[in-house]
């Protein structure tokens, strides 16, 4: 029986002192020059009060889904867990623990599928267990890109951005859709692609907009390996030669307003479309639009209602047709984890991330860093 949710998330720093330890983390294992993790430290330090949003937003669709949930008689705790930052998921999960939780409901905000933003979570959900004495049992909930109203949310915010334009030039002006660019061999082993075309088409669609195309954008690592194209800035560029005068770029495969669209898009993307001519109008990402919290409540009420578990029967943890599980760990032996902030939810009341690290290479425009 599932007694709980834990949206699952990148994490990131939430003060100026917590940027570079971050950073550190982030990059861990990894021979990160550090001229590269201090060019991204500036980006940080660019954000207003030099922090992520990322983890109050998060937090924020935390409360909203506790209270959606809440509202029609399905009331489950809420817990939010980190990959890279506090609170991270060991100490999530030793949390949720305390308060008795024995089977949860992974959500993955994440909405296209690929290792670096789907399995790798499942991996980290998974040594976090192997790491908390007593940790609930965590099964995972199936992807959501061309979740009804996912799409409703992505196309709101699109509707908003192009609200911004001139009346009788809207109808012309192109989409750009937006997503973390990866390792094409990575790409090649996944449905990520597909997924990105898929959900881009169906807002694309709930607009009854013809104009739009797909763009990556936040590559990370080496120039000579080969990452998903075309590159953002180089469809901003392209389209300015063609003529257009506005473009709204919509970060779909982000579900917040993290670094790499308040930096990437905002500052670098938008640069270049300036250069290009062209009046940049960027769509919030999902945040906590009504719709989207609506989407992931959805999910965790259809997860309860199909549940073995939740009739009653017995389930032995392995993956079915619309879950996943972490297996069950041994108990390990007693650690103490710090008490992470106060981030669950539960008085009945945001990419695929990129890759793990900053950029391993040479210096250059087109490597970007994995960050939030």
């Amino acid at each position: 029986m599932i007694q709980a949710v834990l949206l699952i998330a990148f994490g990131g720093p939430t003060a100026p002192d917590e940027i570079r330890p971050f950073l550190q983390n982030v990059a861990r294992g990894r021979a990160i020059p550090p001229a590269r993790l201090e060019e991204v430290a500036h980006h940080y330090e660019r954000m207003p009060g030099g922090r992520s949003p990322l983890n109050e937003l998060t937090v924020r669709q935390a409360r909203a889904l506790a209270e959606t949930l809440a509202a029609d008689g399905s009331a489950l705790p809420v817990f939010v867990g980190m990959r890279n930052w506090h609170p991270y998921l060991h100490e999530t999960l030793a949390e949720m623990a305390g308060q008795g939780a024995r089977r949860a409901l992974g959500l993955i905000l994440s909405p296209l599928r690929t290792e670096a933003s789907w399995e790798r979570y499942m991996r980290d959900v998974a040594e976090a267990r192997a790491r908390t004495p007593a940790a609930p049992e965590v099964v995972f909930a199936p992807a959501w890109f061309e979740h009804p109203r996912f799409v409703a949310a992505a196309a709101d915010r699109c509707r908003r951005a192009l609200d911004e334009v001139p009346t009788g030039e809207r109808a012309a002006t192109p989409l750009v859709f937006t997503a973390h660019s990866v390792p094409v061999p990575m790409a090649e082993a996944s449905p990520y692609a597909a997924d990105f075309a898929a959900a881009a088409g169906a807002v694309a669609a709930a607009l009854g907009h013809g104009r739009w195309s797909l763009a990556y954008q936040s590559r990370s690592g080496s120039p000579r390996d080969r990452w998903l194209e075309p590159d953002v800035n180089d469809v901003l560029k392209a389209l300015g030669r063609q003529g257009a005068r506005h473009v709204v770029v919509v970060p779909l495969g982000f579900v917040c307003d993290h670094v790499e669209v308040l930096y990437d898009l905002d500052v670098e993307a938008r640069a270049t479309a300036a250069a290009a001519g062209l009046a940049l109008h960027r769509a919030a990402a999902v945040n906590d639009h009504p719709d989207f919290i609506a989407a992931l409540a959805d999910l965790v009420r259809s997860h309860v209602a199909g549940d073995p578990d939740a009739a009653g029967a017995s389930r032995a943890g392995a993956p079915s047709s619309t879950t996943q599980s972490t297996p069950g760990p041994a108990p390990s032996p007693s650690a103490s984890f710090p008490r992470p902030p106060e981030t669950r939810v539960s008085e009945g009341a945001s990419g695929p991330p990129g890759p793990r690290s900053p950029s391993t290479g040479d210096a250059g425009p087109s490597r970007r860093r994995g960050r939030r």
